[in-house]
């Protein structure tokens, strides 16, 4: 998945405390974010082989340090000792590992349970896409639209900001399902690594939005309520 996945950490942002969507957007797709490393160092395997599914030319070998179960385990605990918020530890956890959930679900047979990648599983909801479009486009909808109902924009910026990535995440969507085939593996790698700038993105976002705060009558008016400001 690809929408999907940031579905997650839109959807996520309202429980998050003063953690900002930013660390969330690099929690839901820590996966994807270690896996080109370790694709151009040679230790995980990725071939191009257009007909593999109906959605994406990529044919994943190997890549059981990055997609695992285990792994994910592990780089969500570690993202949660990192940020440092025990009240949320397990929200953080939960948002890495649904990566691989979500994969589970899209993937052919190929997601490993573990390092010795022995065990691979799979739904397929890759091998059609008009259900995977159908899927992430309400995943990602739903999502998107509770971020925006649960926070407000500080100023233009949050409001600007915030359209201007769900724009881009739907345009870079649309052409990885019907643009050609990538040239070679390493292109693959480093035009993944560009998923970085999305991680800067959110925290650009976050920077001009607020959570909204309860509604209690009586209280001040809304645009003077406390505001849980992010990370």
């Amino acid at each position: 998945m690809f929408l999907g996945h940031f579905a997650v950490a839109f959807a996520a942002r309202p429980q998050a405390g003063a953690v900002s969507l930013g660390t969330l957007f690099l929690a839901c797709q820590l996966a994807d974010l270690v896996w080109p490393v370790l694709v151009l160092a040679g230790v995980e395997r990725v071939a191009i082989d257009p007909g593999n599914t109906a959605v994406t030319p990529l044919a994943f070998v190997f890549y059981p340090y990055s997609h695992s179960l285990t792994a994910l385990a592990g780089w969500g605990l570690l993202v949660a000792a990192i940020v440092r918020r025990a009240r949320i530890a397990g929200l953080l956890v939960a948002v890495v590992i649904s990566h691989w959930i979500l994969d589970v679900v899209a993937h052919r047979a190929d997601m490993p349970l573990t390092f010795d990648n022995t065990t691979r599983l799979g739904v397929g909801l890759w091998q059609s896409l008009p259900a995977t479009i159908a899927v992430e486009g309400a995943l990602f909808g739903l999502a998107t639209l509770w971020y925006a109902r649960t926070t407000r924009p500080r100023d233009r910026t949050g409001t600007r900001a915030l359209a201007g990535l769900v724009a881009f995440l739907v345009v870079i969507y649309v052409a990885s399902l019907f643009g050609p085939p990538p040239p070679n593996v390493t292109t693959v790698a480093v035009s993944a690594l560009a998923m970085w700038l999305l991680v800067a993105w959110a925290y650009w976002i976050d920077r001009h939005r607020d959570v909204r705060g309860p509604r209690s009558t009586g209280d001040r008016p809304e645009g003077d309520r406390p505001t849980v400001r992010p990370l």
